[in-house]
């Protein structure tokens, strides 16, 4: 059962419509998908009004089942041999300096999806050099081949969400792992310990304070450098329900904590998610 009534600091407004339509035109006019809508962000409006978006790559259907995810799961389809040039022209159209790259999880792939990431990576620089590019991706179940693919496709960041604590992973992540999330992010220092690694995790499953500085440690252990915290909103009464809402001094207080505990940029608060604001992590 959810908690209720909804807290006012998770409220946020969805904004006017011709705010968003320059954005949603540029993205739906190419069948392109942001996680901005298939994952009902509340910032959406915000992100959008300022032409920024997610884009999420190989189509809107997920092959996993994540118990607090909006995005659709199921059999996705083929592959978009045009997708890469949509991506790099809508970033273009966009005037984007800054790019957030995501996907669902493709385990029907043989490279679970991590040469598309650098297809539209090589796409964007062709048309927009400039411009700068964060990747936020699935597992690939810790493929250190497919992981490697990617790091050496050169992004500025690469962020890998952990999502939860140990106790609680299989229940939210289902078919994932706490583990496999820091084996992930450990392979990506490994192969280029320079290269900044961000991950995230949502707050509200019914984790302990406890829990959540021993995830944070378990983070800078493997070398993650960057971190988000958010609140965790349900996106439907079929999804894992809020077992709590963590106050905005709650996350304050913790992102206070994780900067001390040695991240070097830190986002904390009930509507932070791992997308928000990239562009200024990414270039602090």
């Amino acid at each position: 059962m959810s908690v209720s009534p909804l807290p006012a600091w998770v409220k946020r407004s969805i904004g006017k419509a011709s705010d968003t339509s320059v954005v949603q035109q540029v993205i739906k006019q190419r069948g392109l998908h942001t996680i901005c809508e298939e994952g009902r962000c509340p910032n959406q409006a915000e992100c959008y009004s300022q032409k920024t978006a997610t884009f999420l790559l190989m189509g809107g259907v997920c092959t996993r089942a994540c118990s607090f995810c909006q995005v659709e799961t199921g059999r996705p389809g083929k592959l978009d041999a045009d997708e890469p040039e949509k991506v790099a022209e809508a970033v273009q159209l966009l005037g984007l300096s800054y790019v957030v790259l995501t996907s669902v999880a493709r385990d029907d792939l043989p490279d679970q999806g991590s040469g598309r990431f650098v297809e539209v990576m090589q796409a964007i620089r062709q048309r927009c050099p400039g411009t700068l590019i964060e990747v936020l991706t699935p597992d690939f179940r810790g493929d250190r081949d497919c992981i490697a693919r990617v790091v050496a496709a050169q992004p500025i960041c690469y962020n890998h969400n952990i999502e939860t604590v140990r106790r609680l992973s299989q229940a939210v992540r289902r078919s994932s792992g706490y583990d496999l999330s820091l084996k992930v992010l450990k392979t990506v220092k490994e192969l280029a310990p320079n290269l900044a690694t961000k991950s995230g995790l949502m707050l509200g499953h019914g984790e302990t304070r406890a829990e959540v500085l021993e995830t944070l440690q378990d983070l800078l252990a493997v070398g993650c450098n960057r971190l988000t915290l958010g609140q965790y909103l349900q996106p439907s009464l079929a999804h894992r329900p809020v077992e709590r809402y963590w106050t905005p001094e709650e996350f304050q207080e913790l992102g206070q904590i994780a900067r001390q505990m040695g991240f070097q940029q830190v986002r904390s608060g009930p509507l932070v998610r791992s997308s928000y604001h990239a562009s200024e992590m990414g270039q602090d």
